[in-house]
């Protein structure tokens, strides 16, 4: 139960940090919304969201077995962006790189330091968690950072497949929450192990 809690706590922050992330690179290019919004904070509340942060979680535990919470998006306005070209894809970056960057920490810290059992446990999971929501954030669909990215990269040559993704992302969604889930956490735990050198077991 100990590290059921903790892990829900990791993710839990895993999200704010990142949000943060994109609100903190938005403000940097001339857009203050989450500022004004007062979004740029880790206090939880202010990013907690009725259904994906309740009803979700416990949907998904009760069908599935997996907790998963979902927060507000942090509110952007590129049109305030200096950089119009690249800011979107800027801010959309900052998110899932800020949890790389922690995940990495994290998982080079085990590999060099020799830390105890209890240590070794959490770290592992702020790693796991940090590289699983990283990779999450970059599904090539909306709502996630990754559409942002992949839509930036296409340009309008594919405007057929922006089209599609974004009409049945819900449908898309719902399979990875569903099916997915497990394949993101083994590439997560994967890249943890060789980040760290160290097998992942609990």
């Amino acid at each position: 139960m100990v590290i059921e809690i903790f892990s829900l706590i990791v993710l839990l922050f895993s999200m704010l940090i990142h949000e943060i992330a994109h609100g903190s690179v938005a403000l940097s290019l001339g857009d203050p919304t989450a500022k004004y919004e007062g979004r740029l904070t880790l206090n939880p509340l202010k990013h907690l969201d009725p259904i994906g942060s309740i009803l979700l979680p416990i949907f998904l535990f009760l069908t599935v077995g997996r907790s998963f919470i979902w927060l507000k998006p942090v509110p952007i306005n590129p049109d305030n962006f200096r950089d119009q070209k690249w800011g979107t894809l800027k801010v959309a970056m900052a998110g899932p790189g800020t949890n790389f960057l922690i995940a990495l920490f994290f998982g080079l810290l085990i590999r060099f330091f020799n830390l105890s059992a209890s240590l070794f446990l959490f770290f592992s999971l702020i790693s796991i968690y940090n590289f699983a929501w990283a990779i999450f954030n970059l599904l090539p669909f909306p709502p996630f950072d990754g559409s942002h990215i992949f839509f930036t990269i296409l340009g309008d040559r594919w405007r057929n497949i922006k089209i599609f993704l974004t009409q049945y992302s819900l449908f898309i969604l719902i399979f990875i929450l569903f099916i997915g889930l497990d394949w993101i956490f083994r590439i997560a735990t994967s890249l943890f192990t060789l980040v760290s050198s160290q097998p992942f077991i609990y």
